[in-house]
């Protein structure tokens, strides 16, 4: 069964780019296109896609308005066509906080590794999200959590998260929960240059520990996260007796830069046992080796369960090679990290 795309842009030109590339491997079907909202609604009801692209800035209803209105009406998986600014970045992360499954930046000239790349990325994420569970995310009620009142962890001790799609708000929940006496955590999200410093922004407004992009060289400090840049692999060092932030332009690893796998191969190697780390949401397999790596040189690790995975890719894959020393649901894994750090205290 091939996928069924509705294609939703006010621009013919982008309409069209969108379509052609969707239909180039023949598994994913283009069933129709619209100009605005409000066409997109009646052509929802009329030809029931599987997964829709939105652009955000459209006439007679705000892209983010319209995705509002269904995600609460008619839970469907959306992919959101971004523009690379920074409203543009502001706009997609709340779409992302809305309910949509994941975004592109718009094809440019500029589009690292051209149009061809593009639309490989995009066919990807558009089969993703035809696999996510947007409707059983509306649906799920969590579980109460308990408060973190300290982490209590041992000097040097580290935090190592990573994910993929649905990761925007996977890493929202975990960090909102983190005390201010949390070790320093350090994070690789998949997402492209120019939307991370906004991601880590708006996770500083949301969370009681500081959240920062990382940058070269930068000391890794208690009570602050480090969000890998977009664009570059982040890697742990240690240098004067201090863990560092290390960026590299270097290739791409396990298809990605920023790379889970090059993070979390970097902890293992130099934080070892007194690291902690969780594999969150997201298609593919990054994040398992490194993950795996973790685990054998004593570290805690966990993966995020199917039931509260947006795209259960990289923790069934880190699961089932081994990685994890067990599964929880996303509201619990800041709890569990926690005990994880007041176990590594007592052992210190």
């Amino acid at each position: 069964m091939s996928i069924k795309v509705l294609v939703v842009d006010d621009s013919a030109l982008i309409r069209e780019v969108l379509t052609r590339m969707l239909s180039r491997d023949g598994d994913i079907d283009v069933v129709g296109t619209a100009t605005d909202p409000i066409d997109a609604r009646e052509k929802i009801k009329a030809l029931n896609p599987d997964v829709v692209t939105l652009d955000i800035e459209m006439p007679n209803m705000n892209g983010l308005d319209f995705l509002d209105r269904l995600m609460r009406l008619r839970p469907t998986p959306v992919v959101m066509v971004s523009t690379l600014t920074k409203k543009g970045a502001s706009e997609t992360l709340l779409a992302l906080e809305l309910g949509a499954v994941d975004f592109v930046a718009k094809p440019s000239a500029e589009y690292e590794g051209g149009i061809e790349a593009f639309g490989a990325g995009l066919r990807d994420k558009i089969r993703a999200a035809a696999r996510s569970d947007v409707r059983g995310r509306a649906s799920r009620i969590e579980a109460p959590k308990v408060a973190i009142k300290t982490a209590a962890a041992p000097a040097g001790a580290l935090i190592a998260i990573g994910a993929s799609t649905g990761g925007v708000e996977a890493i929202r929940a975990v960090l909102v929960d983190m005390p201010l006496d949390c070790p320093p955590i350090v994070i690789a999200q998949h997402m492209p240059a120019g939307f991370t410093a906004r991601f880590a922004a708006r996770l500083d407004e949301l969370c009681a520990i500081t959240v920062v992009e990382a940058q070269d060289r930068m000391p890794l400090l208690p009570g602050h996260a480090y969000v890998a840049r977009g664009g570059l692999h982040l890697r742990v060092e240690r240098s004067s007796g201090q863990l560092k932030c290390r960026l590299s332009e270097d290739g791409l690893e396990s298809g990605h830069r920023p790379s889970v796998d090059v993070l979390f191969e970097s902890v293992a190697k130099v934080v070892g046992p007194m690291a902690v780390g969780a594999i969150l949401t997201g298609m593919g397999r990054d994040g398992a080796r490194g993950l795996k790596l973790m685990r054998d040189a004593g570290a805690y690790t966990l993966g995020q369960n199917q039931a509260s995975a947006l795209v259960y890719g990289m923790p069934r894959v880190a699961f089932e090679e081994g990685a994890v020393v067990e599964q929880a649901p996303i509201e619990a894994i800041a709890g569990r990290l926690a005990h994880a750090l007041v176990k590594l205290k007592t052992a210190a």
